[in-house]
């Protein structure tokens, strides 16, 4: 986690990121710009919906 320059409020980067459709996995990040500080998962799955042109609902984040 590091904090936010403009606020004190925790910040995160994706360092990977994978799409998995069904047992097929591919690793994406070089679609996103890891630079990038998110305030929550919340608005890194609104990103990637946006991203990948998907509603926000079918698009999951997770921690690995």
């Amino acid at each position: 986690m590091r904090q936010d320059a403009t606020s004190d409020r925790p910040t995160f980067r994706v360092a990977r990121l994978w799409a998995d459709a069904a047992s097929d996995a591919a690793e994406v990040s070089h679609l996103i710009d890891r630079t990038y500080d998110y305030a929550s998962a919340r608005e890194l799955r609104w990103h990637l919906a946006e991203r990948f042109a998907r509603p926000p609902a079918t698009v999951t984040v997770d921690r690995i």
